[in-house]
């Protein structure tokens, strides 16, 4: 499968306009609450929501439990982590302070266990940055703490954490960032999160009983009543004459008729499909080219595409697509025929093109290319008895004539001639008229048998390609877990560059935004991830603002193109933001000394929502994700205060949270 992960990425700068190159979201109940639910199905939301990295609706899931009733040390600890998760102090109200001031005289009144000795931690945290004071003791209470609410408490307290403590829990942060940015083979399965839904199997259904072959059954009743009647008006005329000779007659019409009627069934009744390069949805030579940029253009590229990564042996690419041409075409106007009217993109079809691609190359291999509608061979021998058995009957009716003939007077010949024309002409178009009929119903069972293994082979392949997605695609979890690795790797190389430690620093901030092209995917409720990104790092010290962004490739953790800009607080006018229903949103930074810079943060996304989908809600959920609404209150502030933010920043200490037994 070297070409599953078969994107393309180009390099483009950060304000291009290419497009993107897929998209889609996910069906998934991870986020689904019903409005009847229970507190703990609430609260195991909240938790979710926060192990993913959508810490706003966390908070609305985690509070909604609390309120209704359920809450313990587990509990409020996770709805601490969800408040201060991603944010600062500043980031926080006067009413949420207060709650969380609240909080912290609770948890006295909770059993001992592991959650309440990692809230009782949480709040030391907390106290020692708004003191100032050691921070041994509290970092050995850290260290103690099982695995799990260690990493999670360092995980969504990373920007409320800052200076002396920071450079303490840095190295482990690293440590921490360097196991985990690669772990669950990361290299081999995000390919798959990007990967759309597959729509679910379709083959062409049986063509309908055609209007000729319903005129053949209709016509056929008559025929074979004249028929009837002009052969024993012909016997009678005989048996009158010659009863003997009549009886031996009849036999042998009866029994050549019967063999010619059998083996001639099997020579004539069975009709031939019409070859796969003549099919009635093919597109032939002189067809018009699909429209630019449509469904059927787009199926019809992808298929030109696995055409040319399954080639069979011996063809070059250019020499396959040319020898099926024929063929490519005629597959390519049946999926766009079968598909075209569900309104889906090409992605949610190319497991069935590149499994058609594949059936076309085992079948080169294995001879049967142009033979998948195969004639049927009729054998020699019954063509052989066809051939004599009309001939005895040929034999036997003109015999009847004569015996008739020659032993009855006038007008006994005329009647007989006559009773052979009739049964002559009547038994031909008969014959003819029940071919078709036989012909029909065998093309509808053929047809009916053929759709029945075309759609269960493609059914198998649906199902196979489904479940490779389903165990190889990463779970949200991991997905936030990689690009935190990936956003502190980066911060950790910016801090090395500029000289800086965590001591200097005011704060910092981090905003990821999509860089074209890219391929973007969702789970419903949850915010959109790409495949390529723009990170940028703000890293505000008393000097002034250092900017770094790079682009990351987010498969491998690859970067390039980095850019740096360091700017002055009172360089920096103004912050605007602008949204677009059908773009997305731009923040535009203005700075005194040069021109203004739009940075796109996230694209339109309201035709890619859910039906149960809100379109602010979703929005909103991306941005806080991409770090723009943090991001946005400090360039705000600094625009608003210049140098002055500076002081009122650092004045506006982090109040202490004591926590008492």
């Amino acid at each position: 499968m070297s070409d599953i992960n078969d994107a393309t990425y180009y390099a483009a700068a950060y304000d291009s306009t290419i497009g993107i190159q897929a998209e889609t979201v996910h069906n998934s109940n991870v986020y689904v609450v019903h409005p009847d639910a229970s507190p703990q199905e609430k609260y195991r939301v909240g938790v979710q929501l926060l192990d993913d990295g959508i810490p706003s609706r966390a908070r609305e899931m985690i509070t909604d439990a609390i309120a209704h009733g359920y809450h313990n040390a587990e509990v409020r600890f996770h709805w601490v982590l969800a408040m201060l998760s991603a944010r600062t102090h500043h980031d926080l109200s006067a009413e949420e302070l207060q709650r969380l001031h609240r909080t912290s005289g609770l948890v006295r009144t909770y059993v001992e266990d592991e959650w309440k000795e990692a809230l009782r931690v949480t709040f030391d945290l907390l106290a020692a940055l708004g003191t100032g004071g050691t921070t041994g003791p509290v970092l050995k209470q850290l260290q103690n703490l099982p695995s799990r609410q260690h990493d999670a408490i360092l995980r969504h307290l990373d920007l409320m954490l800052t200076g002396g403590l920071k450079d303490e829990l840095w190295a482990e942060s690293l440590e921490r960032a360097g196991a985990e940015r690669f772990g669950n083979d990361r290299a081999q399965r995000v390919w798959a999160y990007f990967e759309s839904d597959p729509i679910g199997a379709r083959a062409v259904r049986p063509r309908l009983s055609t209007a000729a072959a319903a005129a053949a059954q209709a016509a056929l009743p008559p025929r074979v009543a004249l028929f009837v009647v002009s052969s024993v008006t012909l016997g009678a005329l005989a048996w009158i004459a010659h009863p003997a000779q009549a009886v031996l007659e009849s036999l042998v019409a009866l029994g050549a008729g019967h063999i010619a009627a059998r083996c001639g069934v099997q020579w004539w009744g069975r009709g031939s499909l019409p070859p796969e390069t003549a099919g009635a949805d093919a597109s032939g030579p002189h067809s018009p080219a699909p429209a630019e940029g449509g469904f059927t253009k787009g199926v019809h590229d992808k298929f030109d595409h696995y055409f040319r990564v399954r080639t069979p042996h011996g063809f070059t690419p250019d020499a396959w697509l040319a020898h099926t041409a024929e063929i490519r075409s005629s597959l390519a106007a049946e999926v766009a025929d079968l598909y075209r009217e569900s309104r889906i993109g090409v992605d949610r079809v190319t497991w069935l093109i590149r499994y058609l691609a594949e059936e076309t190359r085992n079948r080169h291999n294995n001879g049967t290319l142009f033979d998948r509608h195969p004639r049927d061979r009729t054998p020699t021998r019954t063509k052989v008895l066809t051939v004599t058995a009309l001939a005895a009957l040929g034999t036997a009716a003109l015999s009847g004539v004569g015996t008739a003939v020659s032993g009855i007077a006038q007008p006994g010949p005329l009647w007989a001639f006559l009773a052979l024309l009739g049964a002559a002409w009547s038994g031909h178009s008969a014959a003819q008229l029940w071919l078709k009929v036989r012909r029909e119903r065998h093309r509808l069972a053929r047809e009916a048998l053929e759709y029945q293994r075309e759609l269960a082979a493609r059914q198998d392949a649906h199902q196979r390609w489904k479940k490779l997605l389903d165990s190889t695609r990463p779970s949200e979890r991991e997905m936030e877990t990689w690009l935190a690795c990936d956003k502190t790797t980066f911060v950790d190389e910016a801090l090395r560059h500029h000289w800086l430690t965590w001591r200097d620093l005011i704060t910092h901030t981090i905003l990821v935004a999509p860089a074209r092209p890219y391929k973007r995917a969702r789970v419903q409720g949850g915010p959109w991830r790409y495949s390529r990104y723009i990170i940028r790092l703000f890293l505000f010290t008393r000097d002034g603002i250092r900017e770094v962004s790079s682009e990351l490739k987010f498969s491998d953790s690859t970067r390039k193109n980095e850019q740096r800009n360091n700017y002055r607080f009172d360089a920096l006018s103004s912050v605007q933001v602008t949204e677009t229903s059908d773009v997305g949103y731009d923040l535009e930074l203005v700075l005194t000394n040069g021109p203004a810079r739009r940075i796109r943060i996230k694209d339109a996304d309201a035709h890619q929502l859910a039906p149960d989908e809100i379109a602010r809600e979703i929005s909103e959920i991306s941005l806080n994700s991409a770090g723009f609404t943090h991001t946005f209150r400090l360039l705000e502030g600094i625009a608003a205060d210049g140098k002055d933010w500076v002081e009122r920043h650092s004045a506006d200490n982090l109040t202490p949270f004591q926590v008492t037994d």
